[in-house]
């Protein structure tokens, strides 16, 4: 993998600037090489030089807006010095995918050796970005096989029955209607239905979300409801606050819309953008402007036929605020059909320019342009961190203008912009700037409620794995049980010849016990604390081996979901699990593998969450506490801007969701297949007030 990328730094006032390098990944040697220019030969020595090893972990930033230019950018940095990092970004969502992708599985390879791992991870030394006077062939990583191959496996890990019915067909979309779990025939019409488009465009997902996210002069080429758009503040590079004025339908007020906007690239290419309304204390009703509540909305772009066209999927559920709404329902259904009509509209566009991005186009002109006038000097000679990279005495290229992009966009407050871009000296952890801007927003939006707005409460102490209740029947609120193994999907048999996965109608470990606790720091190895459920079997001398998932939110008040998992079988026995858990941190995040699904609630927080099997720790911090009858992992969902976004998002409307999910070893060979789950779990409308404040130990 190589290309050019541009090298982000804050200066000592907090401003933001860059420098464009040429960056090569070299998957043999797992080093990461930056040039000035574009290497002319196998032998050229490059600037700097990094080692990638497993304790490097790449974090996706998101899209960000820089002197009015927009760039997808990520971090590398090491798990135990978060400060130490290095902030790249790519003009293309797609070109920071590949790296991101690349980057991450260059750390994957990279397992320490048997010595290595009697050393913590976390204690490791940062490897140095020192000069290397080795260097041979250029070589390059194809993604386009990879990316083909992924493209066409675009299928659920979960068999669950559609919750949407037909009901139309118009200008060469589809439209449906979500159906609730009392209307089986799928008459019943709300006052507010969610209804959906779908349509097939002949662009690439890239280009579609270009155009979607797009608030400037160029949607007025497609978006025949658009009037005007503005950001009104970007909270991180997956989310922002957004307001639309829509123009007005004969006889009616013109509507406005203000929302919390989320966007995120999945694995094979598809793209989710969510919308919901939000309050704002800067941009509160407008005179002249009936404001509309989005209930939830947004598109899934993914891709077909390689990547060259695109299903997009448009879905909306909007209050109109008519004066009578029981008398204008048919009305306020048909504005929301001619609303999503706007993918037809999206199509003809794109049609009509024959697959044709301007934007893109312009973005390879420049980057040939300024790759050009760089000039090879001699390679430094002082060797440190990647923060030493970014002290280096270097060339400053201002960064090139695109006009097609949303200009409104460079109106972010600048206090925000300070905050999210200055790695050196932050005043609050990334996580805690977001969590703290969340709640600000979360008390002030009627239905959504933030979970740091509980009060932590009186600490106590408590048995570990007693504190959330079981309910097989499904009917208590705030309660747990284990999930219908039969509704996930893995790996079977013969998964490396066909690809086909299967259903299973059991667990290897059995569901004992689960815990939701609130406290004011992180709580880690719940599992070796006296009193627990995993010490109370280990003191009666039994065999019992626990497996245990502590799901970790961070902010000022950190929830924790503790599943715990036991097995009667010697781990002896079954050869992937007593692997997983002899392996070192490494192995573990390669193989660790979640699989979600949301039974109950809205179609923004199902589509945020998803239903694909992930790898955890290719995304998250996992840290691992391994005692005599147990393994514990504690997943940081902090560490991670897109699980913050997906999180915070989900804690909003908790007490109104079934959440279901299955946990397993990853198999990649014909030893290690089929796979197996080792649990699943049921949390049935969980309840912030109800988690159980902890003393510390």
């Amino acid at each position: 993998m190589e290309g050019w990328l541009y090298l982000f730094r804050s200066n000592r006032l907090g401003l933001q600037y860059s420098r464009k390098r040429y960056f090569v990944l070299d998957h043999r040697d797992s080093s990461l090489n930056c040039y000035r220019a574009a290497p002319t030969a196998s032998t050229q020595v490059p600037v700097r030089c990094a080692q990638i090893d497993s304790c490097i972990r790449v974090n996706d930033n998101g899209r960000e807006n820089i002197k009015g230019n927009v760039f997808f950018l990520f971090t590398l940095y090491n798990t135990s010095n978060h400060s130490n990092q290095l902030k790249l970004g790519a003009r293309s969502s797609e070109e920071a995918a590949r790296w991101i992708s690349s980057l991450i599985e260059a750390t994957l390879k990279v397992c320490p050796t048997k010595e290595d791992n009697t050393v913590a991870c976390s204690k490791r030394r940062w490897p140095s970005l020192r000069l290397s006077r080795r260097r041979s062939h250029m070589h390059s990583f194809d993604m386009n096989a990879i990316s083909s191959t992924q493209m066409n496996q675009i299928t659920s890990d979960v068999v669950a029955p559609s919750s949407w019915t037909i009901f139309g067909c118009n200008n060469g979309l589809r439209l449906f209607k979500e159906v609730k779990d009392d209307d089986f025939l799928g008459e019943h019409w709300d006052d507010h239905p969610a209804i959906m488009a779908i349509g097939v465009v002949d662009a690439t997902p890239e280009a579609i979300f270009w155009a979607v996210m797009s608030l400037g002069p160029s949607r007025s080429e497609w978006d025949f409801c658009f009037d005007h758009g503005s950001v009104i503040e970007h909270l991180d590079g997956h989310t922002d606050i957004i307001h639309k004025k829509l123009r007005a339908c004969r006889g009616m007020k013109p509507r406005d819309l203000l929302a919390r906007r989320y966007w995120r690239r999945e694995e094979d290419g598809t793209y989710v953008i969510l919308y919901h309304s939000v309050f704002h204390r800067k941009c509160r009703p407008q005179k002249g402007y009936t404001r509309a509540c989005l209930k939830s909305g947004g598109y899934v772009i993914s891709p077909i036929n390689q990547g060259k066209e695109s299903v997009v999927k448009h879905m909306l559920a909007i209050d109109w605020k008519f004066w009578l709404p029981y008398i204008f329902t048919s009305s306020a259904k048909n504005i929301t059909i001619r609303m999503l009509e706007r993918v037809a509209a999206l199509r003809e566009m794109f049609h009509a320019k024959l697959g044709k991005c301007p934007s893109s186009d312009n973005r390879k002109s420049e980057e040939r342009t300024e790759g050009s006038q760089e000039s090879d000097t001699k390679p430094a000679s002082m060797s440190g961190s990647f923060l030493e990279l970014n002290d280096a005495a270097d060339e400053f290229f201002d960064f090139p203008d695109e006009p097609e992009y949303d200009k409104q966009e460079d109106t972010w407050p600048s206090d925000s912009q300070l905050q999210s871009q200055n790695l050196q000296q932050p005043k609050l952890s990334t996580a805690a700037v977001l969590m703290k801007r969340l709640q600000g927003l979360a008390v002030q939006r009627r239905g959504y409620m933030d979970l740091q707005d509980a009060p932590i409460g009186d600490a106590a102490s408590c048995s570990y794995g007693s504190t959330l209740q079981k309910d097989s029947s499904f009917s208590l609120p705030c309660s747990w049980a284990s999930a219908d193994p039969s509704t996930f999907l893995i790996r079977g048999r013969t998964y490396l010849q066909d690809h086909k996965k299967i259903a299973v109608n059991d667990t290897l470990m059995k569901m004992v016990a689960a815990d939701w606790l609130k406290s004011d720091k992180r709580e880690d190895d719940l599992g070796g604390r006296p009193g627990s459920i995993v010490q109370k079997y280990a003191a009666q001398g039994g065999r019992e081996f626990f497996f245990i998932v502590n799901i970790q939110v961070p902010g000022s008040t950190t929830y924790s979901l503790a599943l715990y998992y036991m097995t009667h079988i010697p781990v002896e026995s079954i050869p992937l699990l007593k692997k997983f858990v002899g392996g070192d941190d490494a192995y573990r995040n390669s193989r660790f593998k979640l699989i979600p699904h949301i039974t109950k609630g809205s179609w923004i927080v199902k589509q945020s969450v998803g239903k694909k099997a992930c790898l955890v720790g290719r995304a998250l911090e996992i840290n691992y506490f391994h005692g005599t009858n147990y393994l514990e992992l504690g997943i940081d969902i902090g560490s991670s801007t897109v699980a913050r976004g997906v999180v915070s998002l989900v804690l909003g409307y908790l007490s109104n969701l079934v959440i279901e999910m299955a946990f397993l070893i990853q198999g990649n060979s014909e030893e290690e297949l089929p796979e197996f789950l080792l649990g699943t779990c049921r949390l049935n409308h969980l309840d912030a007030s109800k988690a159980i404040s902890i003393k510390p130990w």
